[in-house]
């Protein structure tokens, strides 16, 4: 299995469905070819979804950009 984020063969299998790259420290889901689900495993072992953080980071970005 490849990694759908940086295309590393250093992946390993920890769940039905779910795997975990050592390449780019990241855990994802693969639904079909073409659709994923990927999340970054925080300090205290918790998923945080990529998607969410990237939502985060832009809503950061937008309201500092108001602020100057």
């Amino acid at each position: 299995m490849n990694c759908p984020i940086c295309s590393s063969i250093d992946t390993g299998k920890v769940g039905t469905g779910q795997y975990y790259c050592w390449n780019c420290f990241v855990e994802f889901c693969v639904r079909s070819p073409d659709e994923f689900t990927a999340y970054y495993v925080d300090e205290e072992g918790t998923l945080v979804s990529l998607d969410e953080m990237a939502e985060a980071e832009a809503q950061a970005e937008e309201i500092i950009g108001l602020a100057e």
